[in-house]
């Protein structure tokens, strides 16, 4: 008798499970056709992926890597260096992009580990309950009232200030949102009929986690992995402008500003290049997560331009 009520869950699940495919195939169609009609976020992701192309292929085919010091100091922009020089003689535009490229190394860095630490939090926290989830979300609550600037600027100076050591300080202090919004979203799911189908089966609460409910959240997971890259951008850049981010023989485009922000009078090049892209880079990103967050709307009826 139990094999059979087991075997009658396990089809009412598998049916169950099989018809929310079907839907979530059709609804990916739709999200898709919505995000294409955004016109900023279809911009903004070609700007976005010409400046990543940019940084990463660009640099080898200039006459000066971002290390060399060979030129005069203070050159103005023209003839073999098109951004001018620094202080130190080095190229402006190759600086600029070494720049760029470790300052997109630490925001994808720090968006992608965070995610994934704030979603695995909140979808046990929302599915478990009880006094689980009240341990997490106060661990929440402690780190949200942290002032984060100040404790990240701490670590970094204590430990080093090397780019991967920037980016999981940052990481550090940018999850806690993530998990408020999946712990919300776990506890709608949790509730669902194919999740009550699958916990009768017998699933097991890693199973359901992560083949049901965080499958469940990628819109939502999307949107703020999306907005985390834009928010880590900006936090390493104000660290690094303090001079307590990234340092020497690394670069980022905040050490860059902090290198030339006294000479925004007399060569504004050194200083806006970097404090242009550092604005593209997040107003794009910014963009793409407002495209996307209309995309996933289910109320959304039109595309915003």
């Amino acid at each position: 008798m139990a094999n059979v009520t087991q075997s009658t869950a396990v089809g009412t699940a598998a049916a169950v499970r099989s018809e929310f495919d079907a839907k979530a195939r059709s609804q990916s169609s739709i999200i898709f056709g919505r995000f294409v009609r955004h016109r900023a976020a279809m911009i903004s992701l070609g700007l976005l992926l010409l400046l990543v192309l940019a940084a990463f292929l660009v640099p080898p085919l200039l006459p000066y890597n971002y290390q060399d010091t060979s030129s005069g100091g203070f050159l103005k922009p023209g003839g073999g260096h098109l951004l001018g020089t620094d202080q130190l003689g080095r190229d402006t535009l190759a600086q600029l992009l070494r720049g760029t490229q470790f300052s997109l190394a630490i925001a994808f860095t720090v968006a992608i580990s965070s995610t994934v630490v704030g979603v695995v939090i909140g979808a046990v926290a929302g599915y478990l309950k009880g006094f689980l989830d009240n341990a997490l979300m106060r661990l929440v609550d402690l780190f949200l009232i942290v002032p984060q600037i100040a404790l990240a600027a701490i670590l970094v100076h204590a430990w080093s200030s090397t780019w991967w050591v920037v980016s999981i300080v940052l990481a550090l202090f940018n999850w806690m949102s993530i998990a408020r919004i999946t712990r919300g979203e776990a506890l709608s799911l949790s509730a669902r009929e194919f999740i009550e189908a699958s916990r009768a089966a017998g699933a097991g609460t890693w199973h359901i986690v992560f083949k049901h409910l965080i499958p469940n959240m990628v819109g939502t997971i999307t949107v703020n992995a999306t907005l985390s890259v834009s928010t880590a951008v900006l936090t390493e850049a104000a660290l690094s402008f303090i001079g307590l981010g990234v340092q020497l023989p690394d670069t980022s485009l905040g050490l860059i500003v902090n290198d030339n922000y006294t000479q925004v009078l007399l060569r504004p090049w050194l200083f806006w290049g970097p404090f242009l892209a550092i604005v593209l880079i997040s107003m794009t990103i910014s963009f793409i997560g407002d495209g996307l967050r209309d995309a996933f709307d289910p109320r959304q009826t039109k595309v915003r331009a």
